[in-house]
Parts: C-alpha cells; structure tokens; sequence
C-alpha cells in the first residue's frame, strides 16, 4: 500500500525519516479507540449516502476482526505506515478491499487522534476515578479503625496541638475528594466530537457530525473545525489535574515515610510493600512511598512538556503535536500505577498508637487550650497568650510539663486558673472539648465518617 499522499511525490519517504516521524510505536495503545469511532464514521457515511450499505457492513465487519488480531497478537505492524491509523487502514483495504479505501471520506487524520485521544481520556479517567474511589475506601477504613488513636498535629513540622490519627487522615480525603471533583470538570471539556472538521476546514460532503456524536455518546460537538484539530487544552488540563492529584499523593507519601522512622515511630508498613538493602541485614525501606514522591516530579516535568509543545504553534494541526502522546500517556500509566498501589498498601498498615500517644505528652500541645481556657475565663486572647508562653518558658526551665504543675504554680500566673484547669492539660479530653465543625472533635469525625461511609458505598 502506498502513502496515503503519494500521489504529489514523485520519490518514495526515506526510511531514516519514517523512522524518525512514526509514532506506531507509542500511539498503539489507541487501537480500540480508533476502531470505536471508525466505526461510528462508517455508519455516518452510510446514513447520508456516501457509502452503501453493504460497504458499510464490510468496513465494520473488517475493523472488528483487525480489533481480535491486535488484542491476539497477530496483526502485522509496521512501522512504514506511521501510525496506528494508517496500520489499521491499509489492513482494512488489504481485508475488503476498495470499500475499505471509502473509509476515510470526509476525514482527516487530524481530527482523527483529537477523536482518538478524547475517546482514550474519557475512558483513563473513568479508571482513575474507580482508583481513586478505591483509595479514599482505604483512608476510611483506617480513619474509622483509629477514631481513638491521638497523635501531635504539626506546623512547621514541629508539634503543635493533639489531633485524632481520623482526623488527620481525613484531611488527605478531602484532597482526594477535590481531585475527584477536578477530574470530573475535566471530563466536560473532554467529552466534546471533534470528528468531521476535517484537516481544518470541515468538508463540502453533507457530513453528519451530531450523528457520530450521537453514537459515540458524546454530549456536544467542538463548534470550530479549526479549533478542533489544533486543541490539545483537554491533555493539559489532564495532565494539569494529575500533577495535583501527584501532589497530593506526594504530601501523602512523605507523612508514610516520616512516621515510618524509628524517629517518628508512628506506622509500620507491611513487609510485601517496602524493600530491604543489598548491604545492610536490618534496614526495611519505604520505596513505594518514596518512588510516589518522586513520581511527582516526572507527572510536573509533563505537564511542561506540553504546556512548551503547544506554547507557539500557529493554527491549525503542526506536527510538533504528536510529541504530545508520551507524556499524556506516561501520566495515565503513572497515575494508574500509584493509585492501584496505594490502597492495599494503606488497608495492611499499623500505627502504634502508643507512640503516637507518647509524641503527645511532649511539646506542650494543650499550649492553645489552656489560652482559650482563659478566654473562656475573660482574658483577652493576646494576653492569654502571653500567660501561657510564660508558663511554657517556666515549665521549661523546670523540668516540668503542663501536667505537673500544681494548682498554686498555676495561680501565680494568672488567677484565673482554677481546679478545672487540670482537665485542660488532659489531650483526650482535649479533642472530645472541641465542638466547631470541622474541627477534629470526636463526634464530628463520627458524623463525617458514616456520611463518607454512605457516599462510598460498599
């Protein structure tokens, strides 16, 4: 089969440049989809009389059997026919002959892969959002397991108030939950047709294009031919929505990493999730965690690579743009990969509640309380404030702690302390006092937990 543009060159494509333009290699994976809406393309020729439709029986018939080669691992490939495209077309042409040639009617590659690629996107985050269901089930389960367990809160990474382990493992689910929301809004601007502008310009046959969109469920058609081949905005908006979520699961991956140190001591991965050294008998390292970390940047580093493909391209379709599949694609596989990790990985973690207990004797973590005490007790809060940082730097100088103290200590702070003061310094007593919504108290948690419970579903 000769190129499809054959007839203006009088001499045949060098093989250094068909090996340098291919993108077979890579573009591949989209063979479903490109079946899908050539199919859908074909039926659309056969309704507005373009093509018969006997023609059109065969055309389906010939993809359906190129979809069982490919998935048996029997289709011929070559890299001589570029791309995942032209394969599938010349073994249409080479199965059925000239009604295979009446395929591309009224059809460019260029709105083709746009086609192609919403099709691929559509599906991808219907995946990562299953994955992401999944994830959030996994910090549920491990919030609903320790809505007892108390740990220091941090800012600045130094301990700051107690806070219940739900809690703060609630915080990443409503991270989750945004990026659920992202992919989502995402999806809108994805799930628009874009087949039947042509290279640019649309074509003088009567097209139906809210026919295909009809049968490939796409909600709207892309208004402006132009636009619709030269748009690569869903890829980035793709791939700008993973790099947060990337974020997310990086911030996620340093607290695992973090309390999984004998300095911390908060959490115990399972064996079958870390690795061990070459060289040292005792070391249990958490690669997982680190490699989600790092992950991050590469998901950063594609997310520039096509922000810097499409930043000066002048309209229409320029072929810098089929530089823009390995990072799209390199994003789908690496956040598929870190989502389907993660979960199993979080249901068989331990946390030493003991130790975290432990953390939060230290550090003067009820430092807050006490000062609201004393509003309560009506003291404004900056001076509450002051009084409390004194007794911090005395306690400090002492050797003491909060719990330490006795009630005339207390008194020569502020006369305002009273007996009830030595609950304040009690950190359980110190989640169940806070009433706020939203603000860590015990019932609150349950409350949110049964209604993440319900949202979720088994």
């Amino acid at each position: 089969m000769e190129k499809p543009w054959s007839g203006r060159f009088k001499e045949r494509t060098d093989r250094l440049v068909e090996s340098f333009t291919e993108s077979l290699s890579f573009d591949r994976r989209l063979y479903r989809h490109d079946i899908e809406g050539s199919i859908a393309h074909a039926r659309m020729l056969a309704k507005v009389g373009l093509i018969s439709d006997e023609e059109m029986r065969r055309i389906v018939e010939g993809l359906e059997e190129i979809k069982g080669e490919i998935e048996e691992g029997t289709f011929p490939f070559s890299t001589s026919f570029e791309d995942i495209h032209m394969n599938i077309e010349r073994r249409l042409v080479e199965k059925i002959g000239e009604a295979g040639e009446k395929l591309h009617t009224g059809r460019s590659r260029n709105d083709q892969i746009a086609l192609d690629l919403r099709l691929y996107l559509r599906d991808e985050i219907g995946r990562i959002l299953s994955l992401l269901r999944e994830l959030e089930k996994a910090l549920l389960h491990q919030a609903e397991q320790n809505m007892d367990a108390i740990l220091p809160g941090y800012t600045h990474l130094q301990r700051a108030q107690p806070v219940s382990l739900a809690h703060h493992l609630l915080a990443y689910m409503d991270m989750f939950r945004r990026d659920e929301e992202r992919y989502r809004d995402c999806l809108k601007r994805v799930n628009r047709m874009p087949l039947g502008s042509g290279a640019l310009a649309g074509s003088t046959l009567p097209l139906d294009r809210r026919y295909v969109a009809e049968l490939l469920n796409f909600p709207e058609i892309v208004e402006n031919s132009m636009d619709a081949v030269s748009d690569r905005d869903f890829c980035i908006e793709f791939v700008s929505t993973s790099s947060i979520l990337m974020m997310h699961l990086s911030r996620l991956g340093e607290e695992l990493i973090l309390w999984s140190t004998e300095e911390f001591g908060f959490l115990e991965l399972p064996d079958a999730f870390t690795t061990g050294s070459s060289m040292m008998p005792q070391k249990k390292n958490p690669d997982v965690a680190e490699l989600i970390r790092g992950k991050a940047g590469r998901i950063y580093g594609n997310l520039l690579c096509l922000l810097t493909i499409m930043k000066a391209l002048p309209l229409t379709y320029n072929r810098d743009m089929q530089e823009d599949k390995p990072p799209l694609f390199d994003t789908v596989d690496t956040i598929t990969a870190c989502l389907s990790i993660l979960p199993p990985m979080l249901h068989r973690a331990r946390f030493n509640r003991e130790r975290m207990k432990e953390a939060t004797e230290r550090g003067f973590l009820e430092a807050t309380d006490i000062a609201e005490y004393l509003v309560m007790k009506g003291l404004p809060f900056r001076r509450a404030h002051h009084v409390v940082g004194s007794i911090v730097s005395y306690c400090l100088e002492k050797g003491k702690t909060f719990k330490d103290l006795s009630l005339k200590e207390w008194r020569s702070f502020s006369p305002l302390f009273e007996e009830d003061v030595l609950s304040v310094v009690d950190v359980e007593g110190a989640l169940d006092r806070r009433k706020v919504e939203g603000g860590g108290g015990r019932e609150d948690i349950r409350r949110r937990i049964e209604r993440l419970k319900e949202e979720l579903g088994p």
